[in-house]
C-alpha cells in the first residue's frame, strides 16, 4: 500500500463575483481530482487551530501530525531547517522577504507594500540583489554590528539569523498588507529599532541597484526593500516515522514546507525548476513523488501556486492553477500510482487565501481522501460546497495523517 499526500497551497476561497459566484475551486475544470472525490471521502477540516495564526506553517504543521500550539515558535525556524540553517540555543531567526515598495518621495517609512514577492522574483536576479545588497560595505558593518547573518535562497524568500535577541517583537507578514502604507506595520519592541535601520538602508541601496532599473523599464515591481518577519527560536519536532510507522519524502519548492521534513527527519528531494509559481517543473515534482514510492511507502507533493494567484488577487488565474494541479500533477501521478498497486491520496488545501483579501484564513477547508480498493464513495466534487455538502467535519487537522494511514 502506498500513501500520498498532495497539498495545493492556499486553494481554498470564498465565492468571487467575477466567476459567477462561484470559488476558484468551483470554477476551475479538474475532472481527474473530481472523480477521484466522487468515488471517494470529502469533508471539511480545521487545519488551523482557532486562536492560532492562520498561515502554511501553522497549517502544515498541523497537517503532518504536529499541534502548533504545542510545537510552534515562529514560521523563520521552520524555513531555516529547509534552507539547511542549523540553529543554536540563544539564536533567533527571521524570514526576511525581498519585496517591493513604492518609490514616492520621502523616507521609507512612507512607503506602500505593492508585493510581498518583489514582483515574483526568482532565481539568478533575486541571488544577484541579495549577494551585492549584502557586499555593501555599509551595509555588511549594520549585520556585523546587529549580529545578523543572511542565508540567501534563489527566490524572494531569505533567511536571517541574529545571534543572539529576543523573539518578543510584533511583526507583519508582507503578504497581509498589500496596497498599505507600511509605517504602521513596521517591527516594534526588543530590537526592533535595528531591524527598522536594516530595511531602510536596504530601500536605499536596492532601489538604485540596475537589476531593479531592468525591472521597472520592462513594467515590473522594483524588489527594493528587506522585510523581517515570522521571527522565532529554534523547534524540534518528533520524528514522523516513530508517530506513524512510516516514512518517506516531501516534495516541494518551499523552504518552510522542506523545514517541516528536514526537522520531521523525512526526506526532501529538490527539484531542477520547481518554483513557488504557476510556472513550476510540475513534471518534475511527480516523477521524483513516485520514484520516492518505489522505496517507501509515503510521499508528500507539495504545490504552491493557488497561493500566490490568492496573494495576487488573481481569480481567474487561481483557476487555472487548480486546473494545472489537475491535467499537470494529478493526471501523471494516478496514472504512476496505478501501477504501483494500492494507495490511499489525501488532497486538501492548507489555508483559505482569498482572492478578496490577498491573505491567509483560517476558515476550515475541503479535504479529499481516496482509496484505490474501494468503491462507491460521496458523490460530490472536490470544492468547498461539495465538501459542506457531503458532511461531516474534523475538528482537529492532526487527525489527518491517521485518516490517511487507516490508523
Amino acid at each position: 500500500m502506498k500513501y500520498v499526500l498532495v497539498i495545493g497551497d492556499g486553494m481554498a476561497d470564498f465565492p468571487v463575483e467575477a466567476l459567477g459566484g462561484r470559488t476558484p475551486l468551483a470554477a476551475a475544470h479538474k475532472p481527474v481530482i473530481d472523480d477521484l472525490a466522487k468515488r471517494g471521502t470529502v469533508s471539511t477540516v480545521r487545519t488551523v487551530p482557532e486562536g492560532v495564526p492562520a498561515g502554511s506553517d501553522t497549517a502544515i504543521l498541523s497537517i503532518f501530525g504536529y499541534d502548533p500550539r504545542k510545537v510552534y515558535t515562529g514560521r523563520s525556524p521552520l524555513e531555516a531547517a529547509g534552507s539547511g540553517v542549523r540553529m543554536q540555543p540563544g539564536n533567533i531567526s527571521f524570514r526576511c522577504n525581498l519585496c517591493a515598495v513604492s518609490e514616492k518621495p520621502g523616507p521609507y517609512e512612507a512607503q506602500d507594500m505593492i508585493s510581498h514577492s518583489g514582483g515574483a522574483i526568482e532565481g539568478e536576479e533575486a541571488e544577484t540583489l541579495m549577494h551585492d545588497l549584502l557586499r555593501d560595505p555599509g551595509f555588511a558593518a549594520l549585520l556585523e554590528e546587529c549580529g545578523m547573518t543572511f542565508t540567501v535562497n534563489p527566490s524572494y524568500r531569505h533567511i536571517a539569523v541574529k545571534r543572539t535577541g529576543s523573539a518578543a517583537l510584533t511583526t507583519t507578514p508582507p503578504h497581509d498588507i498589500l496596497g498599505r502604507g507600511i509605517a504602521a506595520y513596521l517591527p516594534e519592541g526588543e530590537g526592533a529599532a535595528m531591524l527598522r535601520r536594516i530595511m531602510a538602508a536596504s530601500y536605499e541601496i536596492l532601489k538604485a541597484h540596475p537589476h531593479n532599473a531592468a525591472r521597472r523599464a520592462a513594467g515590473k515591481p522594483a524588489a527594493n526593500s528587506l522585510w523581517f518577519w515570522g521571527q522565532g527560536s529554534a523547534v524540534t519536532l518528533s520524528p514522523f516515522a516513530e508517530k506513524y510507522g512510516h516514512s518517506g519524502d516531501v516534495i516541494t519548492a518551499v523552504p518552510l514546507v522542506a523545514g517541516i521534513a528536514e526537522l520531521a527527519g523525512l526526506k526532501h528531494t529538490p527539484v531542477p525548476g520547481a518554483t513557488g509559481e504557476i510556472d513550476t517543473n510540475y513534471a518534475g515534482k511527480v516523477a521524483a513523488a513516485l520514484r520516492a514510492l518505489e522505496t517507501d511507502d509515503f510521499a508528500a507533493l507539495h504545490v504552491e501556486a493557488p497561493d500566490e494567484c490568492g496573494h495576487a488577487g488573481d481569480a481567474r488565474e487561481k483557476v487555472r492553477a487548480i486546473e494545472l494541479l489537475d491535467s499537470e500533477v494529478f493526471v501523471p501521478l494516478t496514472q504512476g500510482l496505478k501501477k504501483l498497486g494500492d494507495y490511499r491520496l489525501l488532497f486538501l488545501s492548507d489555508h483559505y487565501t482569498p482572492v478578496s483579501t490577498r491573505t491567509h484564513d483560517g476558515t476550515p477547508v475541503p479535504y479529499l481522501l481516496y482509496d484505490s480498493r474501494e468503491d462507491g464513495g460521496c458523490g460530490q466534487p472536490y470544492s468547498e460546497e461539495g465538501a459542506r455538502a457531503a458532511g461531516g467535519f474534523l475538528a482537529e487537522g492532526t487527525d489527518l495523517m491517521s485518516l490517511l494511514f487507516a490508523r
